[in-house]
């Protein structure tokens, strides 16, 4: 009997250790560990910095993937760079067509005929991620969806996103139709330079009802804008080839972060490793505030004698980002108006580049603390001639 038990408790035993290195043997293989702990179990994924560009974690990032309704980012960023540039307005009309009305998957719910402002339009496919918004869009801008898919071809390239090529401006299944979660990065970044667009992307649920009988109901694909603290976009994918994708992004204590997650095998996992890789980033970033308006940048002078000067003063405050604990070279350079005869008091007289280790974070605009004129060619030559006076004896 004893002997019996002795085997059944070795059997046990066996089983129980040989669950265990079962188990850790296909989380290794489902996950990817790297030195900085970080445990994603997406396909691909990467975190950035937006500010400076700084990739602070990255897994297979430049690998091919279906990116899902992610494309629409590009989509958007057209969209943005047309209403900022005043080609379009958010209260230009858009006729709906059938075309746009019969795209399946994620939709708006527009009808044919229907006309919506172009804000209107934005909000579906920001909020929504609709198919049937997003080719009205494209159609709005480039004539044809054909047209537009070209169009933001071109704006890839122009981004050097050289692991993207774009077949719709939906996201929806189509050989030929990849991108990698560094090209998304990169367009989400461009797209982030035209802060409108947050005001939608971070909208979790809104009302369309103006024109119609039974309203429109827009609730976000993006549940972190809910959930995550500082989420404010951007845009969510998922088709049964990509799996779960987002380009995700949000901002703490003037801090934001760019996290893309592309071939997660759920939802849950997708927001997870996206919440994970945000507040990675925001332990180790902080801003701080490098220029206060109105402040002394620097002394200017106009001649050589050097008893010709201005001050130069900020226009406005300068936040930049850096690594907490890290010694950062921030130099800047002054860029002086020269089509100037003269300089007048609080007048803009040019700007200031702001550098972080020789990479350029940003500038701002400068002003003169005073009215004075340049020195003009007799009086160059009045200095020249008193230098030269003045070495000979």
């Amino acid at each position: 009997m004893k002997r019996n038990f002795k085997n059944v408790l070795c059997l046990i035993l066996s089983l129980i250790f040989a669950t265990q290195l079962f188990g850790m043997t296909a989380k290794a293989e489902g996950e990817t560990k790297d030195d900085k702990g970080i445990v994603v179990d997406a396909k691909s994924a990467l975190l950035m910095e937006p500010s400076s560009g700084k990739i602070i974690y990255e897994k297979n990032s430049h690998e091919r993937f279906a990116p899902a309704s992610v494309t629409k980012i590009m989509t958007m960023l057209l969209a943005m760079e047309a209403i900022d540039s005043g080609k379009i307005k958010l209260q230009d009309k858009i006729t709906v067509s059938e075309n746009s009305k019969k795209m399946g998957g994620s939709s708006m719910i527009l009808d044919t005929g229907e006309v919506r402002t172009v804000e209107e339009i934005l909000k579906g496919i920001a909020i929504a991620s609709g198919n049937d918004a997003a080719v009205a869009m494209a159609e709005y801008l480039g004539g044809s969806e054909s047209s537009f898919v070209n169009m933001m071809n071109e704006k890839s390239k122009s981004l050097n996103m050289k692991d993207t090529n774009f077949k719709n401006c939906t996201g929806l299944p189509a050989e030929g139709h990849y991108s990698s979660a560094y090209d998304i990065s990169i367009m989400s970044r461009e797209l982030l330079k035209h802060t409108k667009i947050l005001k939608y992307s971070s909208t979790y649920m809104e009302t369309i009802s103006e024109g119609r009988k039974a309203p429109i109901g827009l609730v976000n694909h993006n549940k972190l804008v809910r959930f995550f603290n500082g989420c404010d976009g951007l845009k969510t994918g998922f088709t049964n080839e990509a799996k779960y994708c987002i380009s995700a992004t949000a901002m703490r204590s003037n801090v934001r972060m760019l996290a893309i997650v592309m071939g997660s095998p759920t939802y849950k996992i997708r927001n997870n490793d996206a919440s994970m890789l945000m507040n990675y980033g925001f332990s180790k970033f902080e801003t701080k505030k490098l220029i206060v308006k109105n402040q002394d940048l620097e002394k200017i002078t106009l001649n050589k004698k050097g008893d010709k000067f201005l001050i130069a003063k900020a226009q406005e405050d300068f936040l930049i980002t850096i690594e907490r604990g890290k010694k950062n070279k921030i130099t800047k350079k002054f860029v002086i108006a020269q089509n100037l005869k003269e300089y007048k008091k609080d007048a803009t007289i040019g700007f200031c580049e702001i550098y972080n280790d020789n990479k350029l974070c940003g500038k701002i605009s400068i002003y003169s603390d005073r009215n004075i004129k340049k020195s003009g060619v007799w009086d160059n030559l009045k200095n020249n001639f008193t230098e030269l006076f003045d070495k000979a004896i």
